[in-house]
């Protein structure tokens, strides 16, 4: 089987990548839309305050204390951790023009039980609060930041080569400390008195050290420092993207056999001439054979989508199924119905 791949561009949004096949009716196509945030945060949010609340509360301080001994934790290793994981997030929500101002509010003075442990919701009066003192609309909050670490030590037997030349036994010493980041984050909207996003993230950090003496691979310790502070910081830009539209490659399925246009229209889309390719499809959609009708109406329906206009992508798709029975065509009106009720959330997320 031949398989090729090529690259359309049929819109600064949209770009579409084929892949032939020899032996089918039909070829696929993959185009690239755009999604809804996972995280809707409405249009009358214009500025923003970030809150740290991850630092653990005083009766439960020495209890915290001893956690950190037991997994070996830097100093002050989760406090600086959680702090890198809001600049994070207040660099990439400021690199944004979503928001008329982002700031960081540093002196709310509020807690969580700790050991990762996602604590309740502020009440509204709490956030109301802030966000009045702030001169802030919503509140995005760091409701907790926990690591957990694992440290492995093990020893093997090597050979190196000595002074004068000669091979000698040596230990060499392996650490390996595994660092597991948990943290937890809430949006507070009080405007419309809503929660709107209430989110976990784990992630792991390996951190690994070799050598001859214990020193050597107990580097790994320092190290990890450094790792676990970049990994922190990269939880928070990602959390960010939760409230930002995103991209998504989809599949589309188009028909490729039937008459002399569809083999001709082939060949023009493998050389990106998918307006050529159209004007052939169109061609057929009044022949006399049903079957051909419908894959043409079917094409149709597809570099309409491709062109962005879903009006006449759902009426060619229509026509394929209700007057020629394309079962293919039946499935694709239900992608572009859903393809359009998320445009419509899209232009909401926008205005």
């Amino acid at each position: 089987m031949k398989i090729c791949y090529i690259k359309v561009t049929a819109s600064a949004l949209l770009f579409i990548s084929v892949f032939f096949y020899s032996c089918s009716s039909t070829n696929r196509l993959t185009i690239r839309v755009t999604e809804p945030a996972p995280v809707y945060v409405p249009t009358e949010i214009k500025s923003i305050g970030i809150i740290d609340r991850s630092l653990p509360s005083k009766k439960n301080v020495n209890l915290d204390k001893l956690d950190k001994i037991l997994s070996v934790e830097g100093k002050d290793l989760d406090k600086n951790g959680a702090h890198t994981s809001v600049i994070g997030l207040f660099d990439e929500l400021t690199n944004s023009d979503r928001f008329s101002e982002v700031k960081i509010i540093d002196d709310v003075n509020l807690r969580s039980p700790g050991f990762g442990v996602l604590p309740s919701a502020l009440s509204w009066e709490v956030i109301e609060r802030i966000c009045r003192e702030n001169n802030v609309d919503a509140i995005f909050a760091l409701s907790f930041y926990d690591t957990e670490a694992r440290i492995s030590y093990q020893t093997a037997p090597i050979e190196v080569v000595g002074a004068l030349g000669i091979k000698i036994t040596a230990i060499e010493h392996h650490a390996t400390i595994r660092t597991l980041i948990k943290t937890g984050w809430r949006i507070y909207d009080p405007i419309n008195k809503f929660i709107q996003d209430e989110y976990l993230v784990n992630k792991n950090v390996v951190s690994k050290g070799v050598g001859i003496n214990p020193i050597k691979a107990l580097e790994a310790i320092m190290e990890r420092k450094e790792a676990v502070l970049q990994e922190s910081n990269t939880i928070g830009h990602d959390y960010a993207y939760r409230i930002f539209p995103y991209y998504q490659r989809v599949s589309r399925n188009y028909y490729v056999r039937g008459t002399d246009n569809f083999e001709i229209a082939k060949r023009r889309a493998q050389t990106n001439n998918w307006d050529g390719a159209a004007e052939l499809w169109n061609k057929e959609v009044t022949n006399h054979k049903r079957k051909i009708a419908g894959r043409a109406c079917y094409n149709m329906a597809i570099i309409s989508e491709i062109n962005g206009d879903y009006d006449a992508a759902i009426e060619w798709a229509s026509k394929s199924y209700t007057d020629y029975k394309d079962k293919m065509a039946l499935d694709y009106l239900n992608i572009l119905r859903r393809r359009i009720r998320k445009n419509e959330q899209l232009r909401q997320e926008i205005e």
